[in-house]
């Protein structure tokens, strides 16, 4: 018995590493944006080409990932995604010396290919590996340090792309560690023996499958948590990708290498330390209502965002990080609840999904433009999405009303 435990211990720990190697790579994403706007002289709009094609690699792949999954083993995906993950940033070392923004959108549509077999693969394997009540604080760890590759990627990407003296350093450079580092984990998954997840025998989610004709699109909420899913991540990934452009416009002394420490220390600090919060706090209360009251929490700051009210608001722009820490991880957690053996595709359903984050940037380029505060009514309307979900959780589950007050 204490043999299956250190397994299962030894498996939470390496998969919760890909978490950490995930944010790291959507978090850089932010610095690339903008420094490839003064670099290359592009608008803000072409710019988001950046999220839009490794968001893109989410949508393409999500499906062919989740039938790998299905034919063979967490594992084997998660060794073939870290494998294409190192590939794509390796590539970055040619890309650099070309110098051309096709080439390097070809390097982070390899990424985003090989990132989608991590999340397709890491997240549904983390709710297995211990008891389903559980499952959702499960996640919130686990994704906090995903919160901690968020912090991590703006300081490295800020510092060694935004030079002190105002100049461009060198993008291949984190690119290179990364795959290296990335590379040596993918050999190490290869290797080391994993256990299976949890088996979904369970004789109330077998006769659910049955039921619903072994189609996950009719389980109840999970049709809901796709959409609530793509707000969300579109909502991140616009803030994320303008979170500079913000800044710098709200606050005329504001320099690009401060904002990318700000974006990283401040907001992706508080990111970091809402995941750990929200996993502490889902032992006592159920996590649809805590997810009720981040989405609420959200909605008020991007209200503070658009009025654009200088300091005010770039505060509020960063405690929304607090708020949608939670988001992903919960959703991702409520929606899979019940699958049984549809979890795997259930979540590649979940991972497609993450193609929101491909359309809000340019949708948010466009809008704001003129004035980047005015594209801040994207995140505002996601949010919404995400609240109404959590509204038909607490409904479906019939929370008590200790909490639902």
């Amino acid at each position: 018995m204490k043999v299956q435990k250190d397994k299962v211990l030894t498996a939470i720990i390496l998969v919760t590493s890909l978490f950490f190697l995930w944010g790291f790579a959507h978090s850089i994403l932010d610095v690339l944006n903008k420094h490839f706007q003064s670099v290359l002289v592009i608008t803000k709009a072409h710019s988001a080409m950046v999220q839009m094609v490794v968001y893109g690699g989410y949508f393409l792949m999500a499906l062919p990932a989740g039938a790998f999954l299905q034919k063979y083993s967490y594992r084997k995906g998660i060794v073939l995604g870290l494998v294409l993950y190192s590939l794509g940033a390796l590539l970055f070392i040619p890309a650099e010396r070309v110098m051309s923004f096709e080439y390097f959108l070809f390097c982070l549509f390899i990424i985003g290919c090989g990132l989608t077999f991590l999340e397709t693969a890491a997240n549904p394997y983390i709710t297995e590996l211990g008891s389903k009540e559980q499952a959702s604080s499960r996640l919130n760890l686990a994704q906090s340090f995903n919160g901690l590759g968020w912090i991590v990627g703006p300081m490295v990407g800020g510092l060694l792309v935004f030079q002190a003296d105002g100049t461009s350093g060198s993008i291949a450079l984190p690119y290179t560690v990364i795959g290296i580092v990335v590379l040596i984990i993918a050999v190490v998954f290869l290797f080391i023996p994993l256990p299976k997840g949890r088996l979904e025998d369970d004789e109330q989610q077998n006769n659910m499958a049955e039921r619903f004709n072994e189609s996950v699109w009719s389980h109840p909420l999970f049709k809901f948590g796709v959409i609530a899913q793509l707000a969300y991540v579109g909502a991140q990934t616009g803030i994320n990708s303008f979170f500079i452009n913000y800044l710098i416009e709200e606050i005329p002394d504001m320099t690009p290498r401060i904002a990318a420490l700000l974006l990283s220390v401040g907001s992706m600090g508080l990111f970091m330390t809402g995941r750990f919060l929200g996993s502490y706090l889902m032992r006592s209360i159920p996590a649809a209502v805590l997810l009720r009251w981040a989405a609420l929490g959200a909605l008020f700051c991007m209200i503070l965002v658009i009025a654009s009210l200088s300091y005010i608001s770039v505060v509020a722009l960063i405690l929304c990080y607090l708020f949608e820490s939670i988001m992903f991880p919960t959703i991702f957690a409520l929606s899979i609840d019940g699958l049984g053996k549809k979890t795997k595709q259930g979540s590649s359903f979940l991972i497609m999904s993450i193609v929101g984050g491909a359309i809000t940037p340019f949708v948010m380029g466009l809008i704001g433009e003129t004035k980047m505060a005015i594209g801040f009514v994207i995140p505002l309307v996601c949010f919404i999405a995400v609240l109404w979900f959590s509204q038909k959780v607490i409904k479906s589950k019939k929370l008590s009303a200790k909490f639902y007050s």
